[in-house]
């Protein structure tokens, strides 16, 4: 089976021809490198049989041959950093044979029904997305990149699926939503269009080496061949995508249309997995080891949320994509560790400071932990704002008696607080906040410490990494950061409320807890309370604490009982 005698369909003449318009770009890029050359050779050979006799031809030859044997070294430079640089590869856990047969046999399967080559291995991203990515560029088997039979020469591309979808999906739903996917091995396969890929993807990467000290006349020349053929090149990757789409009709085309309603289910799901659950547990230095199985949990509670998602569930009943694993417990692990690497930029393995977490164990270890955290940096803050500056130091001329009087001072207890509330305490936080005029400065000022704070801390752990300010190209991570952009405003309110449910812990039996669309939660007698935001942004905003005064009533909160923090 070629895969290439049989792909003249819809889609892949206009992809080919595509193909050859990026490649005419490479020509024509050669011959203007060679074009000096070729004129120094005329003016030499001129020269030579004396057809060129006297001035001023000496010179303008020589300055021609100069210049053609500097375009030369500077083209032969380019070429060769355009031909051995390191295409980007996307960070992915690699799914060996051995790992998911039933998997490797249901794309086979796919190949063989659409008659194109099968892909030459499969690996998993955290994402919910799938594609196909070649590997076969000599630069990844020189750095250990890639070094399975994926990075032979010819080999077919390695088809990446998204790690949600086989834990979402079901088996049926998966091999529909792949069809189109495995279908594009055969358009790939084509010389034309895997030649032109090739040099976009060459192009690519100078860039990405013309930061490189030395070599940064590089990325110049490399951005104009790209903007030259991105045209040809985007509307190439369409026919190829066009082609795929249509030899794919034939493969479970119905189910497919239900399959990419879960696409767009999961998506959803996943990204409110990472950003409301497994963020939180990032920036605690611990990392969620089963997001995949959580994504379930995630997308279950959607469905019963929201009504379009209605009748979803009901497929959970048939067999899960997760079951062509032989080991879907390790796989899960291993696609945790890279989505927090990827989405975070965590370490790549574990350590004292980056560990795993189950989900059992999430509420105890990650959101109690979360809310002391805060709530400790929230009385730093207030001690920050209302203990009165040091006394400026003593001239050269005072005293000995003063200088020891000043001695015995600094070593009895610091004053309390001036905003009358020692200690870690809840009514020391809306002592502060309350303002009968409703203008809401002291939260002003505490909300731009808190921010002040938080970036001093986030600069420090990453000025900590060994790595920092090293990594360049797809080596950086994170590459996808979730931080969410968040005002000062904002990071306050965060804080009142983890310091409330500190104290609604500490005093009246409340207790973390997990949301899985929602992430940390207060849990009372079992219950989650989702009424405190509003009370908790009428005293930030507004400096009136008498809802939130009402809510810690009804609880049993006592504000004046001191809190434990981290």
């Amino acid at each position: 089976m070629s895969g290439t005698g049989s792909i003249l369909q819809a889609g892949v003449p206009s992809a080919r021809s595509r193909a050859l318009a990026v490649l005419r770009v490479r020509s024509r890029a050669l011959a203007a490198g060679l074009l000096p050359a070729a004129l120094a050779v005329v003016l030499v050979a001129a020269r030579m049989t004396g057809r060129l006799a006297g001035d001023p031809w000496p010179a303008l030859t020589l300055a021609v041959c100069v210049v053609a044997v500097l375009v030369l070294l500077a083209g032969g430079i380019f070429g060769a950093v355009v031909l051995r640089a390191s295409p980007a590869v996307t960070p992915t856990v690699p799914l060996s044979e051995a790992a998911a047969p039933d998997l490797y046999r249901l794309v086979r399967d796919l190949a063989d029904r659409m008659n194109v080559p099968a892909p030459s291995a499969i690996a998993l991203t955290p994402d919910c997305d799938s594609w196909l990515e070649d590997r076969t560029h000599a630069a990844h088997r020189r750095d250990g990149i890639s070094a399975g039979p994926e990075s032979a020469p010819g080999a077919a591309p390695v088809l990446v699926i998204g790690s949600p979808f086989l834990w979402w999906m079901r088996v049926a739903e998966l091999r529909a939503v792949l069809a189109p996917v495995v279908a594009g091995t055969g358009p790939s396969a084509h010389p034309d269009i895997a030649d032109a890929r090739g040099f976009v993807r060459g192009l690519d990467a100078a860039v990405d080496v013309g930061g490189r000290r030395g070599l940064g006349w590089i990325a110049a020349p490399a951005r104009l061949l790209l903007r030259l053929c991105r045209v040809d090149a985007a509307e190439m990757e369409r026919g190829v995508a066009a082609a795929a789409s249509e030899r794919a009709q034939g493969v479970d085309y119905g189910l497919r249309i239900v399959a990419q309603e879960q696409v767009g289910l999961a998506y959803a799901g996943w990204d409110r997995l990472l950003t409301r659950v497994a963020l939180p547990a990032w920036r605690m230095g611990r990392w969620p080891a089963h997001l995949d199985a959580g994504v379930v949990s995630a997308l279950t509670e959607l469905s019963r949320r929201d009504r379009l998602a209605d009748g979803f569930t009901s497929r959970l009943g048939e067999r899960p994509a997760c079951d062509l694993l032989e080991q879907p417990g390790a796989v899960d692990e291993a696609a945790s560790l890279l989505a927090a690497r990827l989405f975070h930029g965590g370490p790549a393995e574990t350590g004292p400071e980056w560990s795993p977490v189950d989900w059992a164990a999430y509420p105890e270890e990650v959101v109690d932990r979360k809310w002391r955290t805060e709530a400790a940096r929230l009385h730093t803050a207030l001690d920050a704002l209302t203990v009165p500056a040091a006394p400026p130091a003593p001239s050269a001329s005072v005293s000995a008696s003063s200088a020891s009087a000043a001695s015995a001072a600094s070593a009895t207890p610091s004053p309390a607080p001036v905003d009358g509330f020692a200690g870690p305490t809840l009514e020391r936080v809306l002592g502060y906040l309350t303002d009968p005029a409703g203008a809401g400065a002291a939260g002003e000022a505490l909300a731009g410490r808190l921010s002040g704070d938080l970036a001093r801390e986030e600069r420090a752990a990453g000025a900590a990494q060994p790595s920092a300010g090293k990594a360049r190209g797809a080596d950086a991570v994170p590459l996808f950061p979730l931080q969410p952009p968040r005002s000062g405003r904002d990071l306050l309110a965060d804080h009142v409320t983890a310091m409330v449910c500190c104290a609604a812990v500490d005093s009246a039996g409340a207790a973390p807890g997990l949301d899985w669309l929602d992430g940390p939660v207060l849990l009372v007698g079992g219950d989650r309370r989702s009424d405190l935001a509003p009370r908790v942004l009428c005293l930030v905003e507004d400096g009136d604490p008498g809802p939130l005064r009402d809510w810690l009533a009804d609880l049993g909160v006592r504000p004046e009982k001191p809190v434990r923090l981290v």
